[in-house]
Protein backbone atom coordinates (compact mmCIF):
# COMPACT_ATOMS: atom_id res chain seq x y z
CA UNK A 1 0.00 0.00 0.00
CA UNK A 2 1.35 3.41 -1.00
CA UNK A 3 1.75 5.82 1.89
CA UNK A 4 -0.56 8.83 1.72
CA UNK A 5 1.09 12.08 0.69
CA UNK A 6 1.67 14.64 3.37
CA UNK A 7 -0.60 17.59 2.82
CA UNK A 8 0.02 21.28 3.29
CA UNK A 9 -1.97 23.34 5.77
CA UNK A 10 -2.55 27.07 5.66
CA UNK A 11 -3.45 29.86 7.98
CA UNK A 12 -4.31 33.31 6.69
CA UNK A 13 -2.53 35.84 8.89
CA UNK A 14 -4.72 38.90 9.21
CA UNK A 15 -2.89 42.11 9.96
CA UNK A 16 -5.39 44.57 8.54
CA UNK A 17 -5.33 46.64 6.35
CA UNK A 18 -2.29 44.69 5.09
CA UNK A 19 0.84 42.87 6.18
CA UNK A 20 2.89 45.24 4.00
CA UNK A 21 2.78 48.36 6.22
CA UNK A 22 2.09 50.70 3.30
CA UNK A 23 0.25 48.13 1.19
CA UNK A 24 -2.97 49.96 1.99
CA UNK A 25 -1.89 52.54 -0.59
CA UNK A 26 -2.00 49.97 -3.41
CA UNK A 27 -4.70 50.71 -6.03
CA UNK A 28 -6.36 47.32 -5.39
CA UNK A 29 -6.35 47.70 -1.59
CA UNK A 30 -9.59 48.26 0.30
CA UNK A 31 -8.35 50.21 3.29
CA UNK A 32 -11.51 49.81 5.37
CA UNK A 33 -10.71 46.15 6.13
CA UNK A 34 -9.28 47.41 9.42
CA UNK A 35 -12.67 48.31 10.90
CA UNK A 36 -15.45 47.21 8.53
CA UNK A 37 -16.73 43.85 9.77
CA UNK A 38 -18.67 43.23 6.56
CA UNK A 39 -15.39 43.17 4.64
CA UNK A 40 -13.85 40.89 7.25
CA UNK A 41 -16.84 38.56 6.93
CA UNK A 42 -16.44 38.43 3.14
CA UNK A 43 -12.78 37.48 3.55
CA UNK A 44 -13.68 34.78 6.06
CA UNK A 45 -16.05 33.24 3.53
CA UNK A 46 -13.32 33.42 0.88
CA UNK A 47 -10.80 31.72 3.18
CA UNK A 48 -13.29 29.00 4.04
CA UNK A 49 -14.13 28.48 0.38
CA UNK A 50 -10.40 27.92 -0.12
CA UNK A 51 -10.46 25.28 2.67
CA UNK A 52 -7.82 27.10 4.73
CA UNK A 53 -7.18 25.74 8.21
CA UNK A 54 -7.62 29.03 10.00
CA UNK A 55 -7.80 32.79 10.04
CA UNK A 56 -5.05 34.00 12.34
CA UNK A 57 -5.46 37.49 13.81
CA UNK A 58 -2.58 39.52 15.20
CA UNK A 59 -3.18 42.07 17.95
CA UNK A 60 -1.61 44.77 20.04
CA UNK A 61 -3.09 46.76 22.90
CA UNK A 62 -1.38 50.03 21.95
CA UNK A 63 -0.79 52.28 18.97
CA UNK A 64 2.92 52.00 18.14
CA UNK A 65 4.88 55.23 18.29
CA UNK A 66 6.26 56.23 21.69
CA UNK A 67 9.02 58.85 21.81
CA UNK A 68 11.36 56.29 23.41
CA UNK A 69 11.17 54.07 20.35
CA UNK A 70 10.41 56.29 17.39
CA UNK A 71 12.22 59.54 18.12
CA UNK A 72 10.79 63.02 18.31
CA UNK A 73 7.63 62.61 16.26
CA UNK A 74 5.44 59.90 17.79
CA UNK A 75 2.39 58.55 15.96
CA UNK A 76 3.46 60.00 12.59
CA UNK A 77 4.68 56.81 10.94
CA UNK A 78 2.81 56.04 7.70
CA UNK A 79 2.12 52.42 8.70
CA UNK A 80 -1.59 51.72 8.18
CA UNK A 81 -1.91 49.38 11.15
CA UNK A 82 -2.85 51.80 13.92
CA UNK A 83 -6.42 50.75 14.68
CA UNK A 84 -8.38 47.57 14.10
CA UNK A 85 -11.29 45.58 15.49
CA UNK A 86 -10.44 43.73 18.69
CA UNK A 87 -9.86 40.21 17.34
CA UNK A 88 -11.38 38.09 20.09
CA UNK A 89 -14.68 39.89 19.54
CA UNK A 90 -14.20 39.53 15.77
CA UNK A 91 -13.72 35.75 15.85
CA UNK A 92 -16.84 35.38 18.01
CA UNK A 93 -18.82 37.17 15.31
CA UNK A 94 -17.13 35.24 12.49
CA UNK A 95 -18.02 31.98 14.22
CA UNK A 96 -21.67 32.68 13.44
CA UNK A 97 -21.15 33.01 9.68
CA UNK A 98 -18.63 30.20 9.07
CA UNK A 99 -18.82 26.44 9.54
CA UNK A 100 -15.38 24.86 9.29
CA UNK A 101 -12.48 27.29 9.37
CA UNK A 102 -10.45 27.72 12.56
CA UNK A 103 -10.56 31.16 14.17
CA UNK A 104 -7.39 32.20 16.01
CA UNK A 105 -7.06 35.39 18.02
CA UNK A 106 -3.90 36.76 19.55
CA UNK A 107 -4.26 37.59 23.24
CA UNK A 108 -1.32 38.72 25.32
CA UNK A 109 -0.44 37.15 28.66
CA UNK A 110 1.34 40.34 29.67
CA UNK A 111 -1.73 42.55 30.08
CA UNK A 112 -4.64 40.20 30.77
CA UNK A 113 -5.88 37.91 33.52
CA UNK A 114 -6.09 34.12 33.05
CA UNK A 115 -9.69 33.67 34.21
CA UNK A 116 -11.10 36.20 31.73
CA UNK A 117 -9.03 34.81 28.87
CA UNK A 118 -10.02 31.21 29.67
CA UNK A 119 -13.69 32.11 29.86
CA UNK A 120 -13.81 34.15 26.64
CA UNK A 121 -11.95 31.65 24.47
CA UNK A 122 -13.89 28.67 25.75
CA UNK A 123 -17.13 30.56 25.14
CA UNK A 124 -16.07 31.23 21.53
CA UNK A 125 -15.15 27.57 21.21
CA UNK A 126 -18.77 26.69 22.10
CA UNK A 127 -20.21 29.38 19.81
CA UNK A 128 -18.13 28.07 16.89
CA UNK A 129 -18.68 24.38 17.55
CA UNK A 130 -15.04 23.79 18.43
CA UNK A 131 -13.12 26.12 16.09
CA UNK A 132 -11.44 28.64 18.41
CA UNK A 133 -7.72 29.14 18.81
CA UNK A 134 -5.64 31.24 21.20
CA UNK A 135 -2.38 32.72 19.94
CA UNK A 136 -0.56 32.86 23.25
CA UNK A 137 1.93 35.71 23.16
CA UNK A 138 3.91 37.92 25.46
CA UNK A 139 3.57 41.52 24.37
CA UNK A 140 6.35 42.70 22.06
CA UNK A 141 5.26 46.33 21.94
CA UNK A 142 6.81 48.29 24.77
CA UNK A 143 4.15 50.96 24.18
CA UNK A 144 1.55 48.65 25.76
CA UNK A 145 2.88 49.00 29.31
CA UNK A 146 1.72 52.60 29.78
CA UNK A 147 -1.87 51.59 28.99
CA UNK A 148 -1.91 49.27 31.98
CA UNK A 149 -0.49 51.34 34.80
CA UNK A 150 3.17 50.49 34.23
CA UNK A 151 6.02 52.92 33.59
CA UNK A 152 7.95 50.31 31.62
CA UNK A 153 7.40 46.99 29.89
CA UNK A 154 7.93 43.66 31.67
CA UNK A 155 11.44 42.30 31.17
CA UNK A 156 11.69 39.62 28.47
CA UNK A 157 12.45 36.81 30.93
CA UNK A 158 9.66 37.86 33.29
CA UNK A 159 7.19 38.02 30.38
CA UNK A 160 7.87 34.40 29.47
CA UNK A 161 7.85 33.22 33.08
CA UNK A 162 4.47 34.92 33.49
CA UNK A 163 3.24 33.47 30.16
CA UNK A 164 4.12 29.94 31.20
CA UNK A 165 2.17 30.22 34.44
CA UNK A 166 -0.66 32.05 32.66
CA UNK A 167 -0.99 29.11 30.24
CA UNK A 168 -1.08 26.57 33.05
CA UNK A 169 -3.84 28.48 34.83
CA UNK A 170 -5.92 28.75 31.65
CA UNK A 171 -5.51 25.03 30.86
CA UNK A 172 -6.39 24.17 34.44
CA UNK A 173 -9.55 26.27 34.21
CA UNK A 174 -10.47 24.67 30.87
CA UNK A 175 -10.37 21.33 32.68
CA UNK A 176 -12.73 22.52 35.44
CA UNK A 177 -15.43 20.15 34.19
CA UNK A 178 -15.12 16.60 32.91
CA UNK A 179 -16.80 15.91 29.58
CA UNK A 180 -19.84 14.16 31.06
CA UNK A 181 -20.20 16.37 34.15
CA UNK A 182 -23.50 17.97 33.09
CA UNK A 183 -26.40 15.58 33.62
CA UNK A 184 -29.33 17.98 33.22
CA UNK A 185 -31.53 15.22 34.64
CA UNK A 186 -35.08 16.58 34.93
CA UNK A 187 -36.38 13.53 36.77
CA UNK A 188 -33.80 13.58 39.56
CA UNK A 189 -33.32 17.32 39.52
CA UNK A 190 -29.56 16.91 39.32
CA UNK A 191 -27.99 19.47 36.97
CA UNK A 192 -24.39 18.24 37.20
CA UNK A 193 -22.24 15.62 38.87
CA UNK A 194 -20.43 17.36 41.73
CA UNK A 195 -17.61 14.79 41.60
CA UNK A 196 -16.82 15.86 38.05
CA UNK A 197 -16.41 19.55 38.86
CA UNK A 198 -12.87 20.51 39.88
CA UNK A 199 -11.65 23.60 41.72
CA UNK A 200 -8.22 24.74 40.53
CA UNK A 201 -6.92 26.45 43.70
CA UNK A 202 -3.87 27.83 41.89
CA UNK A 203 -1.37 29.87 43.92
CA UNK A 204 1.73 30.77 41.96
CA UNK A 205 4.39 33.41 41.48
CA UNK A 206 2.25 35.66 39.29
CA UNK A 207 -1.36 34.52 39.76
CA UNK A 208 -3.77 33.30 42.41
CA UNK A 209 -6.90 31.79 40.87
CA UNK A 210 -9.40 29.62 42.71
CA UNK A 211 -11.78 28.49 39.94
CA UNK A 212 -13.67 26.57 38.75
CA UNK A 213 -14.44 28.13 35.37
CA UNK A 214 -18.14 28.68 34.71
CA UNK A 215 -17.95 27.30 31.15
CA UNK A 216 -17.92 23.60 30.26
CA UNK A 217 -15.48 21.71 28.01
CA UNK A 218 -15.95 22.31 24.28
CA UNK A 219 -16.54 19.99 21.29
CA UNK A 220 -12.77 19.91 20.66
CA UNK A 221 -11.90 19.54 24.34
CA UNK A 222 -10.35 22.98 24.53
CA UNK A 223 -9.25 25.69 22.09
CA UNK A 224 -6.17 25.18 19.94
CA UNK A 225 -3.12 26.97 21.38
CA UNK A 226 -0.79 28.73 18.96
CA UNK A 227 2.57 30.25 19.84
CA UNK A 228 4.73 32.62 17.80
CA UNK A 229 7.96 32.97 19.78
CA UNK A 230 11.14 31.88 17.98
CA UNK A 231 13.68 32.84 20.64
CA UNK A 232 15.05 29.96 22.70
CA UNK A 233 12.71 30.71 25.59
CA UNK A 234 9.81 31.15 23.17
CA UNK A 235 10.51 27.80 21.51
CA UNK A 236 10.60 26.12 24.88
CA UNK A 237 7.23 27.58 25.79
CA UNK A 238 5.85 26.42 22.42
CA UNK A 239 7.25 22.92 22.87
CA UNK A 240 5.40 22.57 26.16
CA UNK A 241 2.15 24.35 25.32
CA UNK A 242 1.45 24.82 21.61
CA UNK A 243 -0.62 22.89 19.08
CA UNK A 244 0.63 25.11 16.25
CA UNK A 245 3.67 27.37 15.91
CA UNK A 246 3.92 30.49 13.72
CA UNK A 247 7.56 31.10 12.86
CA UNK A 248 9.77 32.97 10.36
CA UNK A 249 12.34 30.81 8.57
CA UNK A 250 13.36 31.86 5.05
CA UNK A 251 15.27 28.81 3.71
CA UNK A 252 14.52 25.09 3.65
CA UNK A 253 17.61 24.43 5.80
CA UNK A 254 16.45 26.94 8.41
CA UNK A 255 12.97 25.37 8.33
CA UNK A 256 14.38 21.86 8.78
CA UNK A 257 16.54 22.98 11.68
CA UNK A 258 13.61 24.71 13.38
CA UNK A 259 11.27 21.73 12.93
CA UNK A 260 13.89 19.26 14.17
CA UNK A 261 14.70 21.45 17.15
CA UNK A 262 11.04 21.93 18.05
CA UNK A 263 10.17 18.25 17.74
CA UNK A 264 13.16 17.25 19.84
CA UNK A 265 12.08 19.69 22.54
CA UNK A 266 8.50 18.39 22.76
CA UNK A 267 9.64 14.85 23.60
CA UNK A 268 10.61 15.80 27.14
CA UNK A 269 7.05 16.96 27.73
CA UNK A 270 5.65 13.57 26.75
CA UNK A 271 4.44 14.80 23.38
CA UNK A 272 4.79 13.24 19.94
CA UNK A 273 5.62 14.73 16.51
CA UNK A 274 1.95 14.75 15.49
CA UNK A 275 0.98 16.85 18.50
CA UNK A 276 2.23 20.07 16.92
CA UNK A 277 2.02 21.82 13.54
CA UNK A 278 4.70 24.26 12.35
CA UNK A 279 3.78 27.16 10.02
CA UNK A 280 6.51 29.48 8.71
CA UNK A 281 5.16 32.78 7.43
CA UNK A 282 5.26 33.67 3.74
CA UNK A 283 4.00 36.62 1.73
CA UNK A 284 2.77 35.10 -1.56
CA UNK A 285 2.49 37.24 -4.71
CA UNK A 286 0.85 35.30 -7.52
CA UNK A 287 0.63 36.15 -11.21
CA UNK A 288 -0.79 34.42 -14.26
CA UNK A 289 2.72 34.63 -15.72
CA UNK A 290 6.14 34.94 -14.12
CA UNK A 291 6.55 38.45 -15.53
CA UNK A 292 3.20 39.53 -14.08
CA UNK A 293 4.17 38.17 -10.66
CA UNK A 294 7.51 39.99 -10.81
CA UNK A 295 5.80 43.23 -11.78
CA UNK A 296 3.51 42.92 -8.76
CA UNK A 297 6.51 42.23 -6.54
CA UNK A 298 8.46 45.21 -7.87
CA UNK A 299 5.42 47.44 -7.41
CA UNK A 300 5.06 46.43 -3.77
CA UNK A 301 8.79 46.73 -3.14
CA UNK A 302 8.70 50.21 -4.64
CA UNK A 303 5.95 51.18 -2.20
CA UNK A 304 8.11 50.52 0.85
CA UNK A 305 8.45 53.70 2.89
CA UNK A 306 11.93 53.99 4.41
CA UNK A 307 10.59 55.89 7.42
CA UNK A 308 8.43 52.85 8.28
CA UNK A 309 11.29 50.43 7.74
CA UNK A 310 13.85 52.37 9.78
CA UNK A 311 11.31 52.82 12.57
CA UNK A 312 10.93 49.03 12.54
CA UNK A 313 14.67 48.66 13.01
CA UNK A 314 14.55 51.24 15.83
CA UNK A 315 11.88 49.20 17.64
CA UNK A 316 14.26 46.24 17.75
CA UNK A 317 17.43 48.19 18.59
CA UNK A 318 17.34 47.75 22.36
CA UNK A 319 17.48 51.48 23.02
CA UNK A 320 20.25 52.28 20.52
CA UNK A 321 19.34 55.49 18.66
CA UNK A 322 19.05 54.20 15.10
CA UNK A 323 17.86 57.62 13.87
CA UNK A 324 21.25 59.08 14.80
CA UNK A 325 22.98 56.57 12.49
CA UNK A 326 23.60 56.86 8.76
CA UNK A 327 20.69 54.91 7.19
CA UNK A 328 23.03 53.79 4.41
CA UNK A 329 25.65 52.68 6.89
CA UNK A 330 26.07 49.45 8.84
CA UNK A 331 23.86 48.33 11.69
CA UNK A 332 25.62 49.29 14.93
CA UNK A 333 26.06 46.85 17.83
CA UNK A 334 22.68 46.50 19.54
CA UNK A 335 21.75 46.07 23.16
CA UNK A 336 19.40 43.15 23.95
CA UNK A 337 15.86 44.05 22.91
CA UNK A 338 13.00 43.94 25.39
CA UNK A 339 10.60 43.68 22.44
CA UNK A 340 11.02 40.72 20.04
CA UNK A 341 14.30 38.89 20.71
CA UNK A 342 14.07 36.50 17.75
CA UNK A 343 13.37 39.40 15.37
CA UNK A 344 16.33 41.29 16.78
CA UNK A 345 18.55 38.26 16.14
CA UNK A 346 17.22 38.23 12.57
CA UNK A 347 18.18 41.85 11.85
CA UNK A 348 21.58 41.37 13.49
CA UNK A 349 22.16 38.46 11.09
CA UNK A 350 21.17 40.73 8.18
CA UNK A 351 23.69 43.30 9.40
CA UNK A 352 26.43 40.67 9.54
CA UNK A 353 25.68 39.86 5.89
CA UNK A 354 26.56 43.47 5.02
CA UNK A 355 23.06 44.93 4.76
CA UNK A 356 22.65 48.61 5.66
CA UNK A 357 20.08 49.97 8.10
CA UNK A 358 17.93 51.13 5.18
CA UNK A 359 18.11 47.72 3.48
CA UNK A 360 17.22 45.90 6.70
CA UNK A 361 14.33 48.30 7.22
CA UNK A 362 13.02 47.58 3.75
CA UNK A 363 12.94 43.85 4.48
CA UNK A 364 11.01 44.52 7.70
CA UNK A 365 8.64 46.91 5.94
CA UNK A 366 7.94 44.62 3.02
CA UNK A 367 6.82 41.51 4.86
CA UNK A 368 7.59 41.81 8.58
CA UNK A 369 10.83 39.90 7.77
CA UNK A 370 8.95 36.86 6.50
CA UNK A 371 9.82 35.27 3.17
CA UNK A 372 8.34 36.89 0.05
CA UNK A 373 7.40 34.30 -2.55
CA UNK A 374 6.31 35.44 -6.00
CA UNK A 375 5.58 33.56 -9.21
CA UNK A 376 2.93 31.62 -11.08
CA UNK A 377 0.67 29.15 -9.24
CA UNK A 378 2.94 26.34 -10.44
CA UNK A 379 6.09 28.08 -9.22
CA UNK A 380 4.57 28.80 -5.81
CA UNK A 381 3.33 25.22 -5.54
CA UNK A 382 6.77 23.85 -6.51
CA UNK A 383 8.40 25.90 -3.76
CA UNK A 384 5.94 24.96 -1.03
CA UNK A 385 5.93 21.30 -2.02
CA UNK A 386 9.73 21.28 -1.71
CA UNK A 387 9.48 22.66 1.83
CA UNK A 388 6.83 20.12 2.77
CA UNK A 389 8.70 17.12 1.36
CA UNK A 390 11.95 18.25 3.00
CA UNK A 391 10.29 18.29 6.42
CA UNK A 392 10.83 22.04 6.73
CA UNK A 393 7.19 22.82 7.62
CA UNK A 394 3.68 21.43 8.02
CA UNK A 395 2.21 24.34 6.14
CA UNK A 396 2.42 28.12 5.95
CA UNK A 397 0.85 31.17 7.53
CA UNK A 398 0.00 33.45 4.61
CA UNK A 399 0.68 37.17 4.90
CA UNK A 400 -1.04 39.30 2.28
CA UNK A 401 0.31 42.73 1.33
CA UNK A 402 -3.21 44.15 1.27
CA UNK A 403 -6.81 42.91 1.17
CA UNK A 404 -8.90 41.37 -0.24
CA UNK A 405 -7.58 40.69 -3.77
CA UNK A 406 -4.39 38.73 -2.89
CA UNK A 407 -6.44 36.36 -0.70
CA UNK A 408 -8.94 35.85 -3.52
CA UNK A 409 -6.12 35.16 -5.99
CA UNK A 410 -4.62 32.61 -3.62
CA UNK A 411 -7.91 30.75 -3.32
CA UNK A 412 -8.78 30.81 -7.03
CA UNK A 413 -5.30 30.33 -8.54
CA UNK A 414 -2.98 28.52 -6.12
CA UNK A 415 -5.29 26.21 -4.17
CA UNK A 416 -6.46 24.33 -7.34
CA UNK A 417 -2.82 23.71 -8.32
CA UNK A 418 -2.05 22.24 -4.89
CA UNK A 419 -5.17 20.09 -5.01
CA UNK A 420 -4.21 18.81 -8.45
CA UNK A 421 -0.92 17.59 -6.93
CA UNK A 422 -2.71 15.88 -4.07
CA UNK A 423 -0.96 17.95 -1.40
CA UNK A 424 -3.95 19.97 -0.22
CA UNK A 425 -7.39 18.88 0.91
CA UNK A 426 -10.45 18.94 -1.34
CA UNK A 427 -12.79 19.09 1.65
CA UNK A 428 -12.49 19.67 5.37
CA UNK A 429 -11.74 16.53 7.36
CA UNK A 430 -14.08 17.40 10.21
CA UNK A 431 -16.06 20.10 11.96
CA UNK A 432 -13.57 21.13 14.64
CA UNK A 433 -10.32 23.02 14.29
CA UNK A 434 -8.38 20.16 15.88
CA UNK A 435 -9.81 17.61 13.46
CA UNK A 436 -8.82 19.72 10.44
CA UNK A 437 -5.42 20.64 11.86
CA UNK A 438 -4.76 16.98 12.65
CA UNK A 439 -3.80 17.44 16.30
CA UNK A 440 -5.29 15.36 19.12
CA UNK A 441 -8.12 16.33 21.45
CA UNK A 442 -6.45 16.73 24.85
CA UNK A 443 -7.82 14.54 27.60
CA UNK A 444 -9.22 16.20 30.68
CA UNK A 445 -6.57 15.71 33.35
CA UNK A 446 -9.16 14.78 35.97
CA UNK A 447 -10.75 12.15 33.75
CA UNK A 448 -7.30 10.72 33.08
CA UNK A 449 -6.51 10.65 36.79
CA UNK A 450 -9.87 9.03 37.57
CA UNK A 451 -9.25 6.31 34.97
CA UNK A 452 -5.75 5.68 36.33
CA UNK A 453 -7.11 5.30 39.88
CA UNK A 454 -9.82 2.91 38.68
CA UNK A 455 -7.31 0.80 36.75
CA UNK A 456 -4.93 0.66 39.70
CA UNK A 457 -7.79 -0.26 42.04
CA UNK A 458 -8.93 -3.04 39.71
CA UNK A 459 -5.38 -4.37 39.47
CA UNK A 460 -4.99 -4.43 43.25
CA UNK A 461 -8.21 -6.45 43.60
CA UNK A 462 -7.05 -9.14 41.18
Amino acid sequence: MTAAKRQLRFGAFFSVPGCHPTGWRHPDAICETDLDFRLLADMARTAERGLLDCMFFQDSVAIPGSTAVYGAKPFRIKNGRQAHIEPMSAIAALAAITKHIGLVSTCTTSYNEPYNVARRFLTIDHISGGRAGWNLVTSQAEDEAVNFGRDQHFDHGIRYDRASEFHDVVIGLWDSWEDDAFLRDKKSGQWFDYDKMHILRHKGKHFTVRGPLNVARSPQGRPVVAQAGSSDIGMELAARTADMVFTAQTTIKEGQDFCNDMRSRIEKYGRGPEDIRIFPGIMPIVGRTESEAQEKYEELRGMVDDSVGIAGVARLAGGVDIFACDPDGPLPPLKPSNAARARQEMIIAMGKRGMTIRQIGRVLAMSQAHRVLYGTPKQLADDMQAWLEAGACDGFNLLFAHYPKPLEEWVTMVIPELQRRGIFRTQYEGRTFRENLGVPIPKNVHTTNRTTVQVNAAASND
